[in-house]
């Protein structure tokens, strides 16, 4: 009997041990599936003109840097022929040449197919010049042939997106009027049904340049990340026409989209509603109202008073520890994490979000004006709840 005892006393020992290390195990595995993205689409434009990263003082690859901070994906843009225009100038070579090096180093990548020859976003979504004559019929197929293009040139680069967007912030649709969700005075738009036309046009283009073995994530992408309303509308619309996607993308700035409560309950209703995983594909914040060159910053003292953090390195952390936990609480595991929207886009003569202009985003960056890496960027990349 005595034998027995100490034979089960082991038992329990080894067996707690064992259930303690698989849970160990497990979680440091869900944890490392949650998104910690970076957008780098930049990165080109910055490195061309000479601009360097460093941590601790070293000078870094910015990609080995984002990687030994915990970062696991990295977010591009792509414009059809931007022509010099600015923004990082994110044609396809250049995202063929960023994609293969986040590649090389394990990150996944999403793919953010803009439509267009330069920003697209609620107040503008521009036809691409090269496709500005086209009728309908001709405009759908152009989006089809791009996008397959698009995505069968990067599987052959080994550089295959993990997920694509299908538009950027498309609120108020893509390529208008075709796909425009609504009309000013007496303008002719296509509505929900062309925006559905050509939404389908994209993804079918991704589905065929994949081979069965192949799969290649689906999201839909708008902004107002925090509010509901605004939310529904679009997604309502989307799938009444049918339109069959994977993931729902949000931007959310806490200056402009709402509080952190709007967020969770935007993203939670949401993430039911439609059955659909969530992610936050773009999110930034300031830590400091100083700025690092000549061309004003989006980013002042109004921003920080409206969202509530302060515009400090501490208050960034602070920031961007509120949206990681209101991701990683969305019901039945939903959320899926956060994209860091241009952490890197530190100011470089030259790198202009528009020719002629400066850099409006130098101190939202997850590094100081000179390159070298902030507090705020191993806390996102490292982020535990």
């Amino acid at each position: 009997m005595k034998n027995l005892r100490i034979s089960f006393i082991l038992f329990l020992f080894i067996g707690g041990t064992f259930l303690t290390m698989f849970s160990s195990s497990y979680s440091k595995k869900s944890q490392g599936n949650f998104i910690k993205g970076a957008d780098i689409s930049t990165l080109y434009e910055i490195e061309s003109h000479g601009g360097k990263y460093f941590q601790n003082g070293l000078e870094r690859d910015l990609l080995d840097i984002l990687q030994e901070n915990g970062f696991n994906w990295i977010r591009l843009r792509l414009w059809v022929d931007p022509d010099n225009y600015g923004g990082g100038n994110c044609d396809l070579s250049r995202t063929i040449a960023i994609a293969k090096r986040a590649k090389e180093h394990g990150f996944k990548f999403l793919l953010d197919f803009h439509y267009s020859d330069w920003w697209a976003d609620p107040g503008k979504q521009e036809i691409p010049q090269a496709w500005k004559n086209l009728s309908f019929d001709e405009l759908k197929e152009a989006v089809y042939e791009y996008t397959k293009n698009v995505i069968t040139t990067l599987k052959n680069e080994k550089a295959l997106p993990d997920m694509v967007q299908i538009g950027n912030e498309i609120r108020s649709g893509i390529l208008w009027p075709y796909g425009k969700t609504w009309a000013e005075a007496s303008e002719e738009v296509g509505g929900f049904e062309g925006l559905a036309e050509l939404l389908n046009a994209g993804i079918q283009g991704v589905r065929d340049s994949l081979s069965e073995d192949e799969e290649v994530l689906i999201m839909l992408h708008t902004d107002q990340g925090g509010d509901n309303g605004a939310t529904r509308w679009l997604f309502d619309g989307i799938v009444e026409q049918g339109v069959e996607f994977d993931i729902i993308g949000l931007s959310y700035y806490p200056y402009w989209h709402g509080t952190i409560d709007d967020l969770k309950y935007n993203m939670n209703d949401i993430s039911q509603r439609y059955n659909k995983d969530v992610v936050i594909a773009e999110f930034a914040y300031a830590w400091t109202l100083e700025n690092g060159d000549d061309h004003p910053n989006i980013f002042g003292e109004v921003q920080a008073k409206t969202a509530g953090f302060p515009a400090t390195i501490e208050g960034q952390k602070q920031a961007i520890g509120a949206v990681m936990k209101a991701v990683n609480q969305v019901p039945n595991s939903r959320g899926l994490g956060v994209f860091y929207w241009e952490p890197a886009w530190i100011p470089v003569k030259g790198v202009v979000w528009k020719t002629g202009e400066g850099n409006a985003w130098d101190n939202q960056t997850l590094f100081d004006f000179e390159g070298n890496a902030l507090e705020s960027l191993r806390y996102f990349g490292m982020w535990e709840e």
